[in-house]
């Protein structure tokens, strides 16, 4: 009786324990981001400019607030976010508070708000907000006149997305609000007289081949060499970066990009042919444009940051003082290009340009190329390249006054020889090397556990330390520190790749996910699904650890079932092929709807993200605390996806006695995600390989079938011992063919 309070007290614990932290998480993502009022009040004025002292009334939409000395009127502060959009890694906005005097010129910056993971756990915001001093003392007047291009703001290695996004964000609202002319007459732009407008020719349908659209300019192209990256770098006095170039050649291509406007009919029923211009029209809004970038060479101008942050790092839209970085979701992949002619390139993107980025097709605009290199350790340096283009005035019509577009005056193409440099990828190894010979340790360690497991097993407490010691290892590094957790969303691009045009490059751009993805592969044909599912998902791990927990605190085990249980098991095979058929629909809509996986949300952003995902993800790990693996176990698409491919295994390495199962029933009621059906059989499909079923089969202290073989050896023992004297006679052990013979013997004569 007094155990059962104590399981119902720490029940009641647990639950308020849980039931506070949702509260809490709850109170967090309701939160809503205040006005500049609401964050002027939590600053000090010399944050923003020195020796200030108050600030002044908000005036204005969007507000600005003048800043004193005294009486003396120093400038203005403003919220970035009211005039431009700041969205981060996180999908929320950055909210940064500027300060700028009346002649344009940045004077302070400070970070007031944000939901940057990469911010809030593991990168000092002090670091990040350093990293935009490049723009203090820029002046922007400059930039908005159209005299200067933008400055470019330090990258911080693991946060390249957020500073980006937060440099940009800061000088574009600073053009726009100098452009507005509310700063006073110092930093005024000009009014000029509205200039001749020149439109699209609707007339202007004339496809062209490759060649010609080069030669007329329609396509403009940047080709680099190694060498001259690497001169560049050396130029610029990063000599660490210069020396480590991507290929040991500096002849190699470092990289052709093209671009094109394929909004502009003509060229795009050139590039795209007609059915693809034709989806693209129906894709694109009224006025909206849409740009093609391609590339080919060692470096690739989309990086991997994308996949993960959803914003493309490498290159920028440029127009007019402006700039805008595409997200995934403004991103579609294409395998070939239709015009005749046209090369076979690496990599080729079709951009849509989000509406709120006032972008002119008919202007000048520039692609800028945001060239990396390790620097030493986990530091990066970066150069910035530029692409630039006019559309040639052939696709121009008068609306009203004529307009004489003037070239553009972008970066001259530079030309290299062409030669097959070394992959992209190869360099990215060669970076991650420690990540890597870690993981593949790890994996070559596992494989030798997988291997050895029969002694293992006969040795439960060493095993149940190094199965410990190995899910934490997988929830720890190479989950939260390595963010090397598998997903749906790895099978779905996969699937998407064969069907659209498969390049390994993709694949091996991230060598920690591709690492587990083979060992996954081999270990299909061993064991099935069980050594991902059971050792190697960080989630899954995270799940096992914290039901260890749950039971050492005593909290109470819910046994589903089995007429249940396997009447759930369906719903994860549902799940994945839902998926699976929406990723043929939109590979883009898959993946949001992959977000029924908390593996994003528990192990790559470690809970630090909007409270609805937060809770979710809570949610199945109590679950798991009173059903051991319960995501695992009924919902995980991707371990359907594991198990589908998993039938094919070649080997049977859990051991079953006979007597499984019939009569015996102990395995099936132990184990832990009840993947053992009750007539003894075990369900590969369901198997996480945890070998607790193994230690049973070993165990001549809980297997029936272990006992019995024991107590046989054991009264065999007995009967073979030398009795002492007036005892019945001893019994010598014989074999005649294998088989033991027992024969009487008389005792030892006793000596007189």
């Amino acid at each position: 009786m007094r155990n059962n309070n104590k399981n119902r007290h720490r029940l009641r614990l647990l639950c308020m324990m849980l039931a506070t932290l949702l509260v809490l998480l709850g109170a967090h993502g309701s939160y809503a981001a205040g006005g500049l009022d609401d964050y002027l009040s939590k600053i000090v004025p010399a944050e923003l400019f020195a020796g200030a002292d108050r600030f002044g009334a908000t005036v204005g939409e969007p507000p600005i607030a003048p800043v004193f000395r005294g009486t003396e009127l120093l400038g203005y502060a403003y919220l970035n976010s009211d005039f431009t959009s700041a969205i981060g890694y996180s999908g929320k906005p950055i909210h940064i508070a500027v300060g700028i005097d009346p002649n344009g010129i940045v004077k302070g910056i400070k970070l007031v708000d944000h939901k940057e993971p990469i911010v809030l756990i593991g990168i000092p915001e002090r670091k990040v907000v350093a990293a935009l001093n490049a723009i203090i003392g820029r002046d922007l007047g400059r930039v908005a006149r159209g005299q200067e291009r933008p400055p470019q703001v330090d990258i911080v290695s693991g946060a390249t997305v957020t500073v980006l996004v937060m440099g940009d964000s800061v000088v574009r609202s600073a053009v726009r609000l100098i452009r507005s002319n509310r700063l006073g007459t110092k930093a005024s732009v000009a009014q000029e007289p509205a200039p001749p407008v020149r439109k699209l020719d609707p007339a202007m349908n004339e496809t062209a081949d490759w060649q010609s659209l080069l030669g007329d300019g329609s396509i403009r192209s940047l080709r680099m060499t190694v060498g001259e990256v690497s001169d560049a770098f050396r130029q610029a006095n990063q000599t660490t970066a210069a020396e480590r170039p991507e290929t040991v050649t500096p002849n190699d291509r470092f990289i052709d990009l093209y671009t094109a406007p394929v909004s502009v009919p003509a060229i795009g029923k050139s590039l795209l042919g007609e059915e693809g211009y034709g989806r693209l029209v129906k894709r694109l809004k009224p006025g909206q444009s849409a740009l093609l970038v391609a590339g080919d060479g060692a470096y690739s101008f989309k990086g991997s940051g994308y996949v993960r942050g959803g914003i493309f790092d490498r290159i920028e839209l440029l127009q007019d003082g402006q700039g805008m970085r595409f997200r995934d979701r403004d991103h579609t992949r294409l395998t070939s290009l239709a015009a005749q002619g046209a090369p076979h390139l690496r990599e080729i993107a079709l951009f849509v340009v989000s509406p709120d980025f006032a972008f002119d097709v008919t202007a000048p605009w520039e692609v800028q190329l945001l060239v990396q290199r390790s620097a030493g350790g986990r530091d990066k340096a970066t150069l910035p390249f530029n692409l630039g283009y006019a559309l040639p005035q052939k696709y121009l019509v008068a609306d009203t006054h004529p307009l004489e577009v003037s070239p553009s005056d972008g970066t001259a193409p530079i030309v290299g020889e062409e030669a097959d440099g070394q992959p992209l990828w190869v360099s990215i190894w060669q970076m991650n090397r420690v990540s890597v010979a870690l993981t593949a340790t790890a994996l070559v360690f596992l494989t030798a556990i997988f291997f050895f497991q029969d002694w293992l097993v006969r040795r439960p407490i060493l095993f149940a330390w190094i199965r410990r010691g190995f899910l934490v290892y997988a929830l720890v590094w190479l989950g939260w520190y390595a963010n090397a957790q598998l997903s749906v969303v790895n099978v779905l691009t996969f699937t998407n790749a064969l069907i659209t045009g498969f390049r390994w490059e993709f694949f091996l751009s991230a060598p920690l996910i591709f690492l587990l993805w083979a060992a996954v592969a081999a270990g299909l044909l061993f064991w099935g699904r069980g050594p991902f599912c059971g050792w190697l998902c960080p989630f899954g791990a995270l799940q096992e650890l914290t039901n260890d927990i749950a039971k050492w605190l005593k909290v109470p085990q819910i046994k589903v079932r089995w007429g249940l249980h396997e009447r759930l098991w369906p719903i994860k095979y549902i799940v994945f092929l839902g998926l699976f058929g929406l990723s043929f629909y939109s590979l883009a809509l898959a993946e949001v709807f992959a977000e029924v996986e908390p593996f994003k949300t528990a192990i790559v952003l470690k809970f630090a993200r909007e409270w609805p995902f937060v809770v979710f993800a809570l949610t199945l790990l109590a679950a798991g605390l009173f059903i051991e693996r319960f995501y695992c176990r009924y919902l995980c698409p991707l371990g359907a996806a594991l198990a589908i491919p998993g039938r094919i295994r070649m080997f049977e390495w859990l051991k079953r006695w006979p007597e499984c199962g019939s009569p015996c029933q102990r395995c099936a009621k132990e184990c832990p995600v009840q993947s053992i059906h009750p007539e003894g059989q075990i369900n590969v499909n369901e198997c996480i390989y945890c070998m607790h079923c193994q230690e049973l089969y070993q165990d001549d202290t809980r297997c029936p079938h272990m006992i019995q073989v024991r107590l046989k050896r054991e009264k065999f023992q007995a009967l073979s011992t030398p009795t002492s004297r007036g005892e019945a006679p001893s019994r010598t052990a014989v074999t005649h063919k294998g088989k033991p013979i027992v024969r009487d013997e008389p005792p030892p004569a006793t000596p007189i």
